[in-house]
């Protein structure tokens, strides 16, 4: 299989990880949105303070998060994003963080349903269809994960790691066929 989805993400760039309409602004003005950073430290959402989680700022937890995941720590940064992800329920960023985390923590299942709330919120979201194929496919699940890789491939088919990680989903479900109809080599 694939590099997962946390190795494939570093190397982007912010602005490619999901199309322009993720990062709007709603005309509520209210919370933070799906694609934005949680807000910082004193920093005013819709008239209200950064909420606070167990003494900590939101702001401050999703970063502590990355900064864990970066250096190898999966799990203790899957444990600090969920409560980022508590506070900041519609953070796109703090999802996706939070999805990587799970996913390099090998907790795919927890990882599936994190990208699927992104996926969700955001279908034309190639880097979500992808960590959400991985997952699935790490969850013994390769036909659903078959059509969420074929989503980011096809979105992005320059990306050959989306490419690579399809064509390997497609090949088990090839052989998998095969042996169900006793035709494996």
């Amino acid at each position: 299989m694939s590099e997962g989805p946390g190795k494939a993400h570093d190397s982007r760039r912010p602005e490619e990880l999901s199309s322009p309409d993720v990062h709007q602004q709603s005309s509520s003005g209210g919370g933070n949105q799906a694609g934005q950073e949680p807000a910082q430290p004193g920093a005013a959402r819709g008239g209200t303070a950064s909420r606070a989680v167990a003494g900590e700022d939101t702001y401050s937890l999703y970063r502590r998060g990355l900064e864990l995941l970066q250096s190898g720590s999966a799990a203790a940064a899957a444990q600090l994003l969920e409560r980022a992800a508590v506070a900041e329920p519609q953070s796109r960023s703090v999802l996706e963080a939070l999805a990587r985390a799970q996913f390099d923590a090998g907790w795919y299942a927890a990882a599936a349903g994190s990208f699927r709330q992104i996926v969700e919120a955001s279908p034309s979201d190639d880097y979500a269809q992808f960590g959400l194929g991985l997952a699935l496919a790490r969850t013994g699940d390769p036909g659903a994960a078959a059509e969420h890789l074929a989503l980011a491939a096809a979105m992005r088919p320059n990306l050959r790691h989306y490419t690579d990680a399809l064509r390997n989903v497609r090949a088990t479900l090839s052989a998998r066929r095969r042996l169900r109809e006793g035709t494996a080599d």
